[in-house]
């Protein structure tokens, strides 16, 4: 599988990052115990960008007190201001061996889109994890921060390798093993789960970091263009069947994807995830930044 590996390279290529550092990706709210950088943390302290009163009470910081509320008012209350913190960005990216098939294969897509998000978050001083998962999920890279951290990620994406069969529901259970600090968990993958789009929402449902989900998928995916009698082999097992792709055959199919795929937005939805949808056959920055350009969607 060597010959379906992105290099090093082609992830560093200067127009592609000249692309991505135009974008900027924003969370509605960190949780607190980060760094400073350039989020709005949910804790309201001693910031740079005035947000709220409170009353005073015993133990409160003296140098917080209104002092011109004072003299007006004879109130003693506290100036809040926002504190700006780091986001934890984990990228959860899918390398089963189905999303590494046949030509501009969609893992290629994948790794890509990870690497703009992950350069998009260095440049904010977010710290920026990389957890590759198949039918289970492993620590690639820890989180880190820095824009120097570019390379090393490019070196640990390029280095990803396709393996076995998507479980979504064990990948998620690793990755709650890890008990990170909150933050905003992104999951790349065309979620083609073996076991049903079921077991995907299953996966979702017990993880409490804010969500992205990432889906990579072509045109064809609904549309095929399939006639008459086939073997068709499945890219994960490596199991073939024989068909007879009738209009009736092909139209059950798209009723099954277009069931999969409100499903899959069903469970993004009860999450409150965000939710984008990459066509891996059109410029991938492109998209991300039509999406971005709408504001608050992580």
């Amino acid at each position: 599988m060597s010959e379906n590996r992105l290099t090093v390279q082609e992830l560093l290529d200067p127009a592609f990052l000249d692309e991505v550092s135009r974008l900027q990706l924003f969370a509605r709210r960190v949780a607190r115990g980060g760094r400073p950088a350039e989020q709005r943390s949910r804790h309201l302290g001693a910031g740079m960008e005035f947000r709220d009163f409170r009353a005073y009470t015993p133990g409160d910081d003296f140098r917080a007190i209104d002092w011109n509320i004072y003299r007006r008012l004879g109130r003693v209350v506290l100036r809040l201001f926002e504190e700006l913190e780091d986001l934890p960005v984990y990228l959860a990216v899918d390398l089963s061996r189905s999303m590494f098939q046949g030509e501009a294969p969609r893992g290629h897509a994948a790794l890509k889109a990870a690497f703009a998000i992950a350069a998009i978050a260095l440049q904010q001083h977010d710290r920026v994890g990389v957890f590759p998962f198949a039918e289970d999920l492993e620590l690639g890279l820890r989180p880190t921060s820095g824009r120097g951290r570019q390379f090393r990620i490019a070196e640990v994406l390029a280095a990803a390798e396709p393996r076995g069969r998507t479980d979504l529901r064990q990948a998620m259970r690793r990755f709650t093993s890890f008990g990170l600090r909150q933050g905003l968990l992104v999951i790349i993958s065309d979620f083609f789960d073996p076991a049903g789009i079921e077991a995907v929402a299953e996966a979702l449902r017990g993880l409490r970091h804010r969500l992205l989900l990432v889906q990579l998928f072509r045109k064809a995916d609904l549309a095929p263009s399939l006639s008459g009698d086939l073997r068709v082999t499945d890219c994960e097992t490596g199991e073939a069947y024989d068909i007879s792709a009738t209009r009736e055959v092909v139209a059950a199919y798209r009723q099954a994807y277009e069931r999969f795929q409100d499903g899959l937005l069903r469970a993004a939805q009860a999450k409150q995830a965000g939710f984008l949808r990459l066509d891996v056959d059109e410029n991938l920055v492109e998209q991300l930044a039509a999406v971005l350009a709408e504001g608050d969607f992580a």
